[in-house]
């Protein structure tokens, strides 16, 4: 999994209350959606019999569906690192989504009757909206975006979208519904609502039970599996705060205006700031939901801080600046890589510190299994020590990797201390949670520049053992995130 992307708001923002004057088709050339068009309108009665405005309504309706569904599923193909490529595209996107929203909450009515609008694809536009938000989310790092995908998907299971769902004898609609379930359950964990979504867990839990009673698929054992995989993130962190009324509090690894920690006297403020982050997560048997770890969420959360309303942001009081300079919160930018391959851990390294602004720091976190050395050397370079796991195609059996390499080689699936020295020209922090971070003890700071290397330890205390222990689904060093 890799995410990224930085800065720069969409261009308009997806609520009811948006405004958007709809696209016009073009004239000249049919689009897809206009050759079933004369079906769709003969359910409701005789062509001839719908007036012109009407007809023009389904037109420009199926015209920015069809637009819309286009401009998304281009998403895919945009690159994931890099802050410039991306930002347009998505802009477009947000544009058509804003106008394809009003544009059917403005003619719902002619919609139902002509077009035969059901509410499930409505939910499914609302869904498509959640996403962008998210995933505008993972592109800036910016928490507010999280609140918003929370709103759209609140909305969706509020006014029951796809209540209607399990009537029809469509798996495909079933799966769109389920696929909805899971990304409203990630949106909630990344805001640390776990009311809501150990409710939507049981909810998620009867549609797969009811869906794979009703079809014979062949994603029954996937889908069980999500169950799982959920079940046991929510219980990973074995600690649980209490009120005087027994109430669990939810605590937060987020940074909260209120809870900044003051500066100590002489302290310099605006020498270096943490601008971008690489947090990479590849233990084997850690417990992970949709592609993010224990130990990358935690992580993630702790260098973000907490989420505010968009609309508030602009005008919180005693932070008005001038009119050309928006007040904003800047989180440092991640990018967040799960099991990634050695060449894609250092595409996006490179692409971090190419982009790195003057005066900042990139933030390198490695949660990964240890790849020990093989036999004796004569040297102790930067290469003789071993490092982290990145992945590949090796097999793996209870959790150890197969090697099938000449002993006297190099480790080519590692990355290697010595992998990092090139980025050591820049201001650098290196978190290494491993059962070998013994190997970056002796970082070596070649070029002078700020450098910090925090290593985890390789055993655990012995008061901590029993809390803690081998098959805990978290690494050694975030256990402080516990408290």
């Amino acid at each position: 999994m890799v995410r990224g992307g930085r800065q720069q708001q969409p261009r308009s923002r997806l609520p009811s209350r948006l405004t958007g004057t709809v696209e016009k088709p073009p004239r000249k050339r049919k689009t897809r959606t206009e050759f079933p068009l004369k079906e769709i309108m003969s359910s409701g009665g005789a062509e001839d019999d719908i007036p012109q405005g009407e007809r023009k309504t389904v037109t420009d309706f199926c015209y920015l569906l069809d637009k819309s569904k286009q401009l998304f599923n281009g998403l895919r193909d945009l690159p994931q690192y890099g802050q410039k490529q991306w930002q347009s595209y998505f802009g477009r996107t947000f544009d058509v989504y804003t106008k394809l929203w009003k544009f059917q909450q403005q003619h719902r009515q002619v919609l139902d009757n002509r077009y035969g609008l059901k509410r499930w694809q409505i939910g499914e536009i609302a869904s498509k909206i959640g996403q962008l938000y998210y995933h505008y989310y993972l592109r800036t790092s910016e928490t507010s975006y999280l609140n918003e995908a929370f709103s759209f998907y609140s909305a969706i299971r509020q006014r029951s979208y796809y209540s209607q769902v399990s009537k029809e004898d469509r798996p495909e609609l079933v799966v769109k519904k389920l696929r909805y379930y899971a990304r409203f359950i990630v949106v909630c964990l990344l805001l640390n609502k776990m009311d809501v979504v150990k409710d939507l867990v049981k909810e998620l839990s009867d549609e797969i039970e009811d869906y794979t009673h009703r079809f014979n698929t062949e994603d029954q054992v996937e889908w069980n599996l999500v169950l799982q995989e959920v079940a046991a993130f929510i219980e990973a962190d074995p600690v649980m705060v209490l009120n005087d009324d027994n109430t669990i509090v939810i605590t937060s690894n987020r940074l909260a205006e209120a809870g900044a920690p003051l500066l100590e006297q002489g302290m310099i403020v605006g020498q270096l700031t943490l601008a971008d982050a690489l947090i990479i997560g590849n233990c084997n048997n850690q417990v992970k939901f949709s592609e993010l770890t224990v130990d990358m969420f935690r992580m993630l959360q702790a260098l973000e801080r907490e989420p505010m309303n968009l609309a508030s942001q602009m005008t919180k009081p005693g932070m008005q600046e001038s009119a050309d300079k928006p007040a904003r919160r800047e989180n440092p930018h991640k990018y967040l890589l799960y099991k990634p391959t050695f060449s894609q851990l250092y595409t996006f390294l490179a692409a971090s510190f190419k982009e790195l602004p003057a005066n900042s720091v990139l933030l390198i976190y490695l949660s990964a299994t240890g790849v020990f050395p093989t036999g004796r050397s004569d040297s102790e370079g930067p290469y003789d020590f071993g490092g982290v796991l990145t992945n590949s195609n090796r097999d793996i059996i209870n959790g150890d990797a197969i090697h099938k390499r000449n002993q006297t080689h190099k480790e080519m699936h590692c990355l290697h201390p010595g992998d990092l020295y090139p980025f050591t020209r820049k201001p650098l922090f290196i978190i290494v949670d491993s059962s070998n971070s013994v190997a970056y003890k002796n970082f070596t700071n070649l070029f002078g520049q700020p450098l910090v290397c925090l290593l985890s330890p390789t055993t655990y205390p012995k008061a901590l053992q029993g809390m803690f222990c081998a098959d805990i689904p978290s690494s050694n060093l975030n256990c402080f995130l516990y408290s």
